[in-house]
């Protein structure tokens, strides 16, 4: 899978595959398989079998690391029970263990204490409706969810964001954030494929298991918020 997007990307740098496992060896046999597949670099929880301290956190990474690529760290702790504060970034970062950080937290304060303690740490945004937050804030890239959507209008409001064009991107935000909420949901990955549903006519497809569809329900209000953006002319 990995070899396959890279030949697709054409530029292996822009293919970050995730490498979260359920120890710290696996992590890093994973890393080295996608160092060989030609991506550049990879993206990793924290250890979240169990609830890590930050001893253990600050050896997970480690390993990971010793594979050679870049390791972009995933703060979600909502999931992962392993909160990566900006102190620990921080001494990820120092050790040389992590370049970036993925920060799902939706604290957007955590932005500017990240870049206090960690000036070389880039901040990627991890949450699609904290995204206009973050770029002020400094952040550096979005690994997102409803761009495989709607990726005209997406781009255009990271690009402005990014850019500090306020005029073009309040207004774009404000329409797209009722859609962008559902990603810091539980059925995040249904609700994007039912918007690209929309779009694509099934192109989104359903979930694999153990994800369940979403009610009827949630299912037509997010069909109904894709519908309203379409006819407002946003792709």
């Amino acid at each position: 899978m990995v070899e396959t997007a890279v030949e697709a990307a054409g530029d292996g740098a822009r293919v970050m595959p995730g490498v979260s496992a359920y120890g710290s060896a696996e992590a890093r046999s994973w890393a080295e398989q996608a160092a060989e597949a030609g991506a550049g670099s990879v993206l990793l929880l924290p250890p979240n079998v169990y609830r890590a301290d930050e001893a253990a956190v600050r050896a997970h990474y480690a390993e990971a690391a010793r594979a050679g690529l870049p390791v972009v760290a995933y703060n979600n702790p909502y999931d992962t029970r392993v909160d990566l504060t900006p102190a620990l970034l921080a001494q990820l970062h120092e050790a040389g263990d992590i370049v970036a950080v993925k920060e799902f937290t939706g604290d957007v304060r955590r932005a500017w204490e990240i870049a206090e303690r960690a000036p070389g740490l880039d901040l990627l945004i991890g949450a699609d409706d904290v995204l206009l937050e973050l770029a002020v804030a400094g952040a550096v890239g979005w690994i997102a969810g409803f761009p495989n959507a709607l990726p005209g209008s997406c781009t255009a409001l990271y690009r402005a964001a990014v850019a500090g064009d306020l005029d073009t991107a309040v207004p774009l935000y404000r329409k797209l954030h009722p859609l962008l909420r559902w990603d810091s949901r539980t059925e995040f990955v249904q609700a994007i494929k039912a918007s690209q549903d929309v779009v694509a006519d099934g192109s989104g497809g359903p979930c694999r298991p153990p994800r369940t569809p979403l009610s009827p329900q949630d299912e037509a209000t997010v069909r109904a918020l894709t519908g309203k953006l379409l006819a407002d002319g946003l792709d």
